[in-house]
């Protein structure tokens, strides 16, 4: 299949190359040639030059070059055709196709594109003037949705009529019913199949009009609050985000990409500013969506409840995560509010959701450990237990050992006995072995054990704020203090300090200085970042995100030094108030 050669040089000779870039590139003009900043690398100086003499570009940083059709190709993630159709539809260019197969399918896709377009005009043109969509007018006002709102996201309202629609758009049967607008009732008369509803329509990633979500108004005694296209030959909702058309390039910019619920989440979002949110329509997320998100982003936030599906939502989100090399990440909201309704009550606390969101394995052991407080070695045993099996159904050994010291330091047990159960992997037995029930031990006991044993291998990477609970913070600072001398430091504590020194001066298991300090600064680190969750600034987000980086790199053979360094000093940044 091809377009007619005649068409293809007819778009190239109305498509001015700097009109289609500048809505991506800011362009300045120098001499012959308009310069900007890459749309296809990070860079601080641009090195993007357009010619629209020539109708050429090229990137003298990454070496991006091409013509107007291979930019959009590029920008726009389309095949060839596709671009040329996107530059004809700009350009008023009524493209023919060559014979071939495909052909006239392609076509017939283009023609039900079409009609779904006309459709969205017309629901939006009946929302802005319609004297009976007041109530649906004052409804989007109430939720902040009316005005430019409206305007920019296309919303619609389809009134209570059995065939407005159907009779406005004049479109034959066969082709309403196969998109999903009309169908034919148990008279034989074509009916409009959206009624008495506000209009979400849907883009594909493209800005090609493919289907609709529906939404009743308050008080109606239709059961369905929302009510979505079927499916049909231009839309599957499996392959479909809601949003993409308008947040993909940011979402390329940003490499990053926002998964909501619904459509007002994803408007509330992109109102406040976080342009990269899109959603689901009516279905769970899919590998299909992840293999579309990946051709834009690697990081993908989500912002729903992403924990409720359990065991299940975990393996596939880690097995998309390898498949597809995609960092997936959770923001959290206040309880009880969605991001549509904090769009209006705290719209700044959106973008600052997203750049602190948690990792999904952090953010699923956050939740467990705030439904379970550990208010005795009964009890911190039974959550260690818990926390251990959500931790081993992770496929990394190398995450589930960073993990397994965020357990240690919330529980109160053993680093070195977390760590090996996190190595061995699989699931967790019903009770923990014996040294773990001695819950006496306290975050970091092996660290101190080390600490006397092992002074030079470990001291260097230990500060008073790795350890949580007090014992064992005033048991290391004695340690300290006394250079490993034990029984220096014996005359400095109190009892509950003092049997931790005792005991770590006679332990004598085998335990890793450099795996035991990376797990505790880890644990400290995290369980620092789970109650700073009053974020009070975007020098704050920042911080914080560095220090998730640092954490990431904690594992890096080649980092590892410099991450460990870098999140002592902040931990102590936090305690001494200099942050």
């Amino acid at each position: 299949m091809a377009i007619a050669e005649d068409d293809v040089e007819k778009v190239r000779s109305l498509a001015v190359l700097s009109d289609v870039v500048s809505p991506y590139v800011q362009l300045r003009r120098t001499g012959r040639n308009q310069m900007g900043l890459c749309p296809f690398h990070s860079e601080r100086s641009g090195s993007f030059s357009v010619n629209d003499e020539t109708g050429r570009y090229m990137c003298f940083g990454c070496g991006a070059k091409g013509d107007v059709f291979s930019f959009v190709q590029q920008i726009e993630h389309l095949d060839f055709v596709g671009a040329i159709e996107k530059l004809a539809t700009k350009y008023g260019v009524e493209l023919r196709y060559t014979s071939g197969a495909g052909t006239g399918e392609r076509k017939h896709r283009k023609e039900l594109q079409d009609l779904m377009a006309r459709a969205v005009e017309w629901y939006h043109q009946r929302l802005l003037d319609g004297s009976d969509a007041r109530e649906a007018r004052e409804y989007l006002r109430s939720r902040g949705l009316s005005g430019e709102v409206a305007r920019n996201f296309k919303l619609g309202w389809a009134p209570d009529d059995w065939d407005a629609l159907c009779k406005a758009l004049g479109a034959p049967a066969a082709m309403m019913n196969e998109v999903g607008l009309g169908f034919l009732n148990k008279a034989n008369r074509l009916q409009d199949s959206f009624r008495a509803r506000i209009m979400f329509p849907i883009f594909d990633e493209n800005g090609n009009a493919v289907a609709f979500g529906g939404r009743v108004l308050p008080g109606s005694t239709d059961p369905a609050k929302y009510k979505n296209s079927i499916e049909t030959p231009i839309y599957t909702k499996s392959r479909t985000l809601y949003g993409l058309n308008w947040a993909k390039a940011s979402v390329v910019k940003l490499d990053r990409i926002v998964v909501c619920e619904g459509y007002t989440d994803v408007i509330g979002f992109h109102r406040s500013g976080e342009v990269t949110a899109v959603a689901t329509c009516g279905t769970a997320l899919t590998e299909e969506h992840v293999k579309l998100m990946k051709r834009y982003a690697r990081n993908v936030v989500l912002a729903f409840d992403a924990d409720s599906a359990g065991q299940g939502a975990a393996e596939k989100f880690y097995a998309w995560e390898k498949k597809y090399d995609v960092s997936v990440s959770v923001a959290q909201f206040p309880e009880g509010q969605d991001p549509g309704e904090l769009a209006q009550t705290q719209p700044q606390s959106l973008p600052l959701a997203v750049q602190s969101a948690m990792p999904f394995l952090g953010f699923r052991l956050k939740r467990l450990f705030d439904a379970n407080p550990a208010r005795n070695p009964e009890a911190r045993a039974n959550l260690a237990n818990k926390a251990m099996g959500i931790v081993n159904e992770h496929p990394d050994a190398n995450v589930r050992r960073l993990y397994a010291g965020e357990v240690a330091s919330h529980t109160g047990l053993p680093v070195a006995e977390l760590v090996r159960i996190a190595e061995r992997g699989g699931k967790v037995a019903a009770t923990v072995s014996t040294p773990m029930q001695n819950a006496t031990d306290g975050a970091g006991f092996v660290a101190l054990a080390l600490l006397i044993h092992e002074w030079d291998n470990i001291a260097p990477w230990l500060i008073e704020e790795l350890f949580p609970d007090e014992s064992s913070r005033e048991a290391f600072i004695a340690i300290a203090e006394c250079d490993g001398n034990v029984h220096e430091a014996l005359q400095r504590v109190g009892p509950g300090a003092a049997d931790i020194i005792e005991r770590a001066s006679v332990y004598d298991g085998d335990a890793n200085a450099d795996i035991e300090s990376r797990a505790l600064i880890a644990a400290a680190v995290r369980r620092e970042l789970a109650q700073r969750r009053t974020v009070t600034s975007v020098e704050q987000v920042q911080q914080d995100r560095q220090a998730r980086i640092a954490l990431e790199d904690l594992n890096k053979p080649d980092k590892s030094a410099a991450a460990k360094l870098q999140l002592l000093q902040w931990l102590a940044a936090i305690n001494e108030g200099i942050e």
